[in-house]
């Protein structure tokens, strides 16, 4: 090829011109502008191999099934059927996938068809010529147009692995939208559980003090007791009674939460008192861990959500950046115009064009650095946000195991106060029914079994509590999707 031919000056001008605009771009420049924030490290936390061995079992996703216990299941199940929050988790999921979709159209080649009619009176006393001058005329445009952006600097990928981050985090909060609900239910549930206990125990405390009150009225009438043993008697019962109504309005607020849980109908929820042994202490052996696993990070889906929204916010600085370089497009159209829409489609009507499209920022008035420093600003959050609940997990987890550890050693102890105070009781009634006692002392000795009852009754409860806590600590049997290039496809159509 001849240096001198037509050919030639024009790809010399072509290459001077791309050259020019390239090196335009140190006019627009993100230098200065980085994150400050850094992922917190597991081991930063405790979590190390050295310190802990190896991961424990996951969970069951439906761990509320192991307590054995029918009526919550029931529960959890209506809950998470028919819970407006879940639907609102699932909506915000929806519109995330729009995000894809749209993001996704971007890397895409975009078709488009156009047809325009007008009817136009041309001067006669301007640049148009005759017989145009002073005609009204029909003039059409019948095209077709294409573009593409290269995206050679990845700004369109970036947002797309934004979208799709988000889309993931949104996944995650979805399903800890779940767990938080299903704990919930449980948790009251078992708090309700725990009313019927205190109930019963209340009762029978009502039973004996009124027991108690005839005895001393016996007493008094007999001489052998005071107006003042009378009283103390006497105001002995109010109280009770009081207890029992204060149960009373408890197990009413409970029954409100988890109608509420369910979206149930005010007054439809009619539960049943389980049996004192109907439901399992220990809801699963994969519970019974005793040291923070390994793999927590991977099992919690708030942990999950805000770890993807740190890789959406990376992308979204990618594209950020991107956009300080040039935007390469190809553009083509093909087409007919005439003025005369019968002549339209005719022989010499057709036009065409085909061309890249380059668009380089140069001044902006420094609104792609400010940009870009929002994007960044947003990246520091969101790996801050991750910390805070890295640390939190390890944090939560560390005290269910420090709870549930300590109520097993109150536990022991409380059962074998129980066992002492119902060993006294009994000695009590035999020196009664043998006559060498009476009963006042059957019913102080009681009262000491009541009061070991009673808290018996709230460290059952406790327990329970505890577990569901440590399930939800441990992600509730919460695993992250695939992440593999295929799923990653997959979600973005």
């Amino acid at each position: 090829m001849r240096l001198d031919s037509p050919t030639s000056a024009r790809w010399a001008r072509h290459t001077l011109t791309v050259v020019a605009l390239a090196s335009l771009t140190a006019c627009a420049n993100f230098s200065g502008i980085f994150s400050q924030a850094k992922p917190i490290a597991p081991q930063a936390v405790g979590l190390s191999q050295e310190a802990i061995p190896a991961a424990s079992p996951a969970l069951d996703a439906q761990w509320w099934k192991t307590f054995g216990d029918s009526q919550l299941n029931t529960l959890v199940d209506q809950a998470l059927a028919n819970n407006p929050s879940l639907r609102v988790a699932q909506a915000r999921l929806q519109r995330v996938q729009a995000v894809i979709d749209s993001a996704d159209s971007a890397t895409l080649p975009q078709v488009n068809a156009s047809l325009d009619a007008t009817q136009q009176k041309y001067t006669k006393n301007g640049m148009v010529p005759a017989p145009l001058a002073g005609s009204i005329r029909d003039s059409g445009t019948l095209q077709a147009s294409a573009s593409w952006e290269l995206d050679l600097f990845g700004k369109n990928r970036a947002a797309l692995d934004a979208a799709i981050g988000q889309s993931r985090a949104a996944q995650a909060d979805a399903q800890a939208a779940r767990m938080v609900l299903a704990s919930n239910v449980a948790r009251n549930y078992f708090q309700w559980v725990r009313i019927q206990g205190q109930l019963d125990v209340a009762q029978r405390t009502l039973a004996q003090r009124q027991q108690a009150q005839q005895l001393v009225q016996d007493r008094v009438k007999a001489g052998l007791d005071t107006a003042l043993e009378q009283q103390q008697s006497d105001s002995a019962l109010p109280d009770a009674r009081y207890q029992i109504e204060a149960l009373k309005e408890q197990e009413a607020l409970l029954v409100n939460a988890l109608t509420a849980l369910t979206s149930q109908p005010n007054g439809a929820l009619a539960l049943v008192k389980p049996a004192p042994a109907a439901i399992n202490t220990v809801a699963n052996s994969q519970v019974e861990v005793t040291s923070i696993p390994l793999d927590l990070l991977g099992r919690r889906a708030d942990v999950s959500a805000a770890r993807w929204r740190v890789e959406a916010a990376t992308h979204d600085v990618s594209n950020a950046k991107a956009q300080f370089y040039p935007n390469i497009n190809l553009t083509a159209f093909a087409g007919f115009s005439s003025i005369g829409l019968d002549r339209l489609l005719d022989t010499g009507s057709d036009q065409w064009g085909v061309g890249p499209a380059i668009r380089l920022p140069i001044f902006e008035g420094g609104r792609l650095r400010a940009n870009l420093k929002g994007k960044t600003a947003d990246l520091d959050a969101a790996i801050e946000t991750y910390n805070g609940l890295v640390i939190d997990a390890v944090r939560d987890v560390a005290d269910q195991l420090t709870s549930t550890q300590a109520l097993r050693r109150q536990q022991t102890e409380q059962r074998a106060a129980q066992s002492s105070a119902e060993s006294a009781y009994a000695i009590a009634v035999q020196r009664y029914e043998a006559g060498l006692g009476n009963y006042l002392n059957v019913l102080n000795a009681e009262t000491a079994v009541l009061t070991q009852r009673k808290l018996g009754v709230d460290l059952a409860a406790r327990a329970l509590d505890t577990q569901v806590q440590l399930i939800r600590a441990l992600g509730g049997g919460y695993t992250e999707p695939d992440t593999s290039a295929a799923a990653t496809v997959a979600a973005a159509k």
